[in-house]
């Protein structure tokens, strides 16, 4: 898995900025999204946790303490901010540069298929790739309508429930390890009002399911980083559980026990849709042989495979599991 975010110091300019008030001369919402992007490539912020770049970063941040929404037309951006106002920006974006906390776990909240989620450092910032598939109802490879989904290694709940709104007729569950975890999941199934379809369990893997569930699908964002390159990951990565990254020398621990149990809870027709990320060349040594399908993404991301259940008990009759 290849990764650039290597740590950069914060700037003495960028330390000077955290002054006790906004200076005068920032006086729109402009001024400070123009001030925070500046300000957070000086400092050499990592941008990989829901933003890519420090100026979308610094807009999102800035509307949101001004509790404004993301699609704010841009006549807005003229308007002029109260004493409050500037000092309540003021003082998130320079947390954001002193603290190096990802945007996400200063807001406590991020979109994800279009819907908000709850989120702290419990859990990973939802950013998967997976969410385009959610979108286009996993097509082509999903034969016809899930009436039982499980989101594997389900963190803040957010893929499951997002598959509950696009399959509003289907049976979700979540299952996770992390007692943390759980507890912001289970927070997000009430905020948004499908305790009577989604259900959560604490779960290492499949072990504490229900035994006779068997799914149509199995959504899985899994932990895939290898044990050094976690060590090496920039600081914002390191507010993020490393339970949710680690997996091993080689970042396929996981991967490798999902291969070789989902079969057990998968029905007939049923299809795995498994994250690995950046770590494709490291699947790929230890699963050479494995069919898997790599969906293209319109909105940029990689390292999703598709399987189903049939291509893995085919790989593993022929013992190359």
């Amino acid at each position: 898995m290849s990764n650039d975010n290597t740590e950069m110091p914060i700037s003495a300019a960028a330390s000077a900025t955290h002054l006790l008030s906004a200076p005068p001369e920032l006086a729109t919402l402009r001024d400070f999204v123009r001030w925070g992007a500046s300000a957070f490539a000086r400092g050499g912020l990592v941008f990989a946790q829901g933003t890519d770049n420090a100026l979308d970063e610094a807009f999102h941040l800035t509307l949101w303490a001004l509790k404004l929404p993301p699609d704010l037309p841009a006549i807005y951006l003229e308007a002029a901010l109260t004493q409050p106002e500037r000092a309540e920006v003021w003082q998130l974006l320079n947390h954001r540069l002193s603290s190096r906390k990802p945007a996400a776990y200063l807001m406590g909240e991020i979109q994800f298929c279009g819907l908000p989620f709850t989120i702290d450092e419990r859990v990973l910032i939802p950013r998967s790739p997976i969410g385009e598939l959610i979108g286009k109802q996993f097509q082509p490879w999903l034969a016809s309508e899930p009436a039982r989904i499980l989101d594997l290694c389900a963190g803040s709940g957010c893929i499951g429930i997002a598959c509950a709104h696009v399959f509003p007729d289907a049976e979700v569950d979540l299952g996770e390890l992390d007692e943390g975890a759980l507890q912001v999941a289970r927070s997000n199934i009430l905020r948004h009002h499908c305790d009577a379809q989604v259900h959560a369990y604490a779960s290492d893997l499949f072990a504490g399911l229900p035994r006779d569930a068997r799914y149509q699908l199995i959504v899985s964002n899994p932990p895939y980083v290898p044990t050094a390159e976690v060590d090496a990951l920039g600081p914002e990565f390191r507010h993020e559980p490393r339970l949710a990254l680690e997996a091993g020398a080689d970042g396929m621990e996981i991967v490798a026990r999902i291969l070789a149990e989902a079969p057990q809870y998968l029905s007939d027709d049923g299809l795995l849709v498994c994250e690995i990320g950046g770590s494709q060349e490291e699947f790929l040594s230890r699963f050479p042989d494995l069919p898997v399908a790599w969906p293209e993404f319109e909105r940029g991301g990689d390292g999703v495979f598709v399987i189903s259940r049939s291509e893995l008990l085919g790989w593993a009759k022929r013992g190359l599991a």
